[in-house]
This record gives C-alpha cells, structure tokens and sequence, in this order.
C-alpha cells in the first residue's frame, strides 16, 4: 500500500486531512494521526480486522492491546464500567491530555482489542486534528506510530518511515508538541497505579489523589 500523506497548514488542507483519514478508517484502513504526545497508528476500535491490521503493522501481538481514543470525555461511560469518583476527579484535571485510563470495559461493547482481560485503556488526546477525526470515526484503536522496539514517531517523516507502507492516510501536522508518550494508569483496583511513566509525573497525579486518600503507586 503507498500512502497518502496530508498536511494541515491551512483550514482547507485540514479538512481535506480530516476528511481523508476519516475516510480511510471507514473503509478499514489504518491511519497515522497527530496527537499531543507523539504520532499514533490509528484504526477503527469495532472494527476486529483493522486492529489486526495495526497489531501487525507495529509488529505486536494480542498480549498487548492498542489503547482507544475518544473525542469526548465523556464517551468514557459507553466505554467503561465501575469508574471510581477519584479516577474522574483525574479526567476532570487531565482530560484532554496526556493521561491513559485502564478501566473495566463494558461488557456489551462489540469489539476485539486483543487480550485485554475486561478493561479498556482510554485517553482524550489535547490535540484539535486528533479530536476532529475522532469527531467524525468514533473511537479509535490507536498505538504509538513506530515499530515495536523503535522510537515513537514525534513527526510525519518518522512515522512514514516505519509505516508508510502498512497505511493509508498520514495526517501531517508537524513536530508533536509533547514528544513523550502518556502516562499510563490502572484505576480497576481500590487506588490507581501507574503502569507506564509518561508525560505527567506521579507527583502531578497525586496533587489530585492525596486530598481524596488515594494516592497512586508507581509501577512504571
């Protein structure tokens, strides 16, 4: 597959990306999307076959499962179930951004991620583009833009690199404003824990956690 890659400099250019990406997830396609953090591979959550596409895309196998991204933040509650209070007092603070929630997904959702033993990790990306396609496809499977073992993509060029073969759309808006992937938090037990350090540290978390008597563990 050559891909198509798509800058965003203008109102004009930016719809044309927005509508081509959303095109291509509609079709089953995979797409490379910017975001707050880094680039990310993108395809669409309900769709079995392009997950697939993506595991296999970034190298990857069922073990580990593409977090889910949404417009909305509170499309978390078609997502997931048993939120506790404390983990929406940290989408409260850190939605949109930088921040992975692993919850236990509603048992009725008509996907396959891969072993993802009940729960779902989502985020709510701080990034315009990101959230307009998302506005327009739904929740999509999204990973980091690299290859299993290499550097996540901050830009275009990188992605196209490693996956320009494997997608469809890339979506080019520059130089990723954060650089580092999210933080990463599991918030399906009684207290959060932190699967994967990232671009909020444990003392930005704990700000929000400790006056509620959860503080979180790190076991990034």
């Amino acid at each position: 597959m050559t891909s198509e890659r798509y800058p965003t400099g203008t109102e004009e250019e930016r719809e044309a990306a927005v509508a081509a990406a959303s095109l291509a997830v509609q079709r089953g396609q995979l797409v490379v999307i910017p975001t707050d953090t880094v680039y990310g591979i993108g395809a669409d959550a309900f769709d079995p076959a392009a997950v697939r596409g993506l595991l296999e895309a970034k190298g990857r196998g069922r073990e580990m499962p593409p977090p889910v991204l949404v417009s909305s933040a509170t499309t978390i509650d078609a997502l997931a179930v048993r939120i506790p209070s404390w983990a929406r007092a940290l989408v409260d603070e850190f939605w949109p951004g930088p921040l992975t929630l692993v919850c236990h997904q509603q048992s009725s959702l008509q996907w396959d991620l891969g072993d993802t033993r009940g729960t779902v990790a989502v985020r709510m990306p701080d990034h315009e583009v990101a959230r307009e396609i998302l506005e327009r496809t739904g929740p999509l499977a999204v990973s980091s833009a690299n290859r299993t073992g290499m550097p996540a993509a901050t830009d275009a060029d990188q992605a196209e690199q490693m996956l320009g073969e494997e997608v469809a759309v890339i979506v080019d808006s520059g130089e990723a404003p954060g650089g580092e992937a999210s933080t990463i938090v599991d918030v399906t037990g009684p207290s959060g824990r932190v699967l994967r350090r990232g671009a909020l540290s444990v003392e930005e978390l704990n700000k929000v956690l400790e006056p509620l008597g959860v503080p979180i563990t790190d076991e990034g």
